[in-house]
């Protein structure tokens, strides 16, 4: 397992992953990601998102035949490391990023989309905004 920055050649497996779990978005391609590599193929994905106003953490998803080895909380993990920045993120699972220092934003930024946007098939009531502050 190799946890590393995705190149170009990369985003046809970043896409059919973010697909498959409905983590996909308009432009990911011009995003910058972080994939799980094992076995040759990438297994899991983190997308960081840059806003005008801020950065936000994105698209989190590990094949669900390699799910429970922590892949997902090491590509966080990897992410933090190279983002010195406030990062955000929008998500329905807010307990599970609460361990890596997020908490419940008080405002979003206006540069990100409203959230009921975010939440395409899903409930936008479910969905929290959460804040990590800058810092190593």
């Amino acid at each position: 397992m190799r946890i590393r920055k995705a190149r170009k050649a990369d985003f046809p497996d970043i896409i059919r992953l973010a697909k498959l779990y409905n983590l996909d978005y308009a432009d990911m391609e011009e995003d910058g990601f972080w994939v799980v590599e094992e076995g040759g193929r990438i297994r899991g994905i983190c997308g960081l998102k840059k806003h005008p106003e801020c950065l936000e953490l994105c698209a989190l998803g590990v094949d669900e035949e390699w799910r429970g080895r922590g892949w997902g909380g090491l590509l966080v993990r990897a992410v933090l490391q190279d983002v010195p920045a406030e990062l955000y993120l929008a998500t329905v699972i807010p307990g599970y990023f609460r361990r890596f220092g997020f908490k419940k934003a008080e405002a979003v930024p206006a540069s990100m989309v409203k959230k009921a946007e975010w939440c395409a098939g899903c409930r936008p009531e479910l969905c929290t905004v959460m804040m990590r502050q800058g810092g190593r």
